[in-house]
């Protein structure tokens, strides 16, 4: 199939796959429910699949866009260029709060969407996860697998370091699937759009947000060692046992609570 889609070819390195299917972006804008006087943001508008449909609805949208070429496009999109604010930079580098401060309604949360390139997509995450309380929730349309792993709950096969830190900060609702013929190029996996909603209070007591990311990859970069393995540089085996946690298991079974009861345990001690 053509990589080119309504005169633009699609570039590998911004990670480009085009949405065209319309029943899959009605439902998409059907999910996210956009109103007028949010703070809305997406991601990546690309050729406007989701851009166009969102501004039929409200009379204003900010887009990230990488891309100098569909910036520059949608500046001057026939219809609804006077609706958009365009920043064409890197969303890995966006400071959201520094964002939401320059809305007219910097009061009210950024809502954030968006067809996420999928070479991106993870560290974007964590890079959003920074700016939890300035949003109010997140729709994103990722590979599938990757939102099989921000829902993933312990014991399951696709449970790591980012269930654990998604879940912390937010709760995690898969919405929709998606199919590789939505997309042009179709990519070579099957996809999914996805609800973060941030925790109005998080779900666990936490001392430092930094000691529980750094268990979470000690513990799943060696995900095949037991804890008192792939943890023992930072807390012995006498230590995991104090708090209640079985120095035997592997990182998959453990839950959030008891990640947050490690990186508390490494607090403590740190003061």
């Amino acid at each position: 199939m053509s990589k080119s889609h309504l005169g633009h070819t699609a570039r590998k390195r911004f990670g480009q796959n085009f949405l065209h299917d319309d029943y899959v972006i009605d439902r998409i804008v059907s999910v996210i429910h956009p109103q007028n006087g949010e703070n809305l943001v997406e991601i990546g508008p690309g050729l406007g699949a989701l851009t166009d449909p969102v501004c039929e609805r409200v009379n204003a949208l900010t887009v990230v866009e990488l891309d100098r070429d569909l910036a520059k496009r949608l500046r001057h999109h026939p219809f609804h260029g006077n609706k958009l604010t365009i920043i064409e930079q890197d969303a890995l580098t966006l400071d959201f709060s520094s964002l939401r401060a320059s809305m007219a309604a910097s009061d009210q949360p950024l809502r954030v969407f968006g067809n996420l390139p999928y070479n991106i997509s993870t560290p974007l995450m964590f890079h959003l996860f920074d700016y939890a309380t300035d949003i109010k929730d997140m729709h994103f349309m990722l590979q599938k697998e990757v939102v099989n792993r921000l829902a993933a709950g312990p014991g399951t096969r696709n449970y790591g370091r980012l269930s654990v830190m998604a879940q912390y900060y937010c709760q995690v609702v898969p919405v929709l699937d998606v199919p590789p013929e939505a997309f042009n190029p179709p990519p070579k996996v099957d996809s999914a759009v996805v609800r973060l909603t941030p925790h109005a209070t998080p779900p666990v007591d936490l001392h430092s947000v930094s000691n529980l990311e750094r268990v979470c990859a000690q513990a799943f970069n060696q995900r095949r060692k037991t804890i008192r393995n792939s943890l023992k540089e930072c807390i012995s085996e006498t230590e995991l046992n104090a708090i209640g946690i079985d120095a035997t298991v592997r990182a998959e079974t453990l839950s959030l609570e008891e990640f947050a009861r490690i990186a508390n345990h490494i607090s403590d001690q740190q003061n």
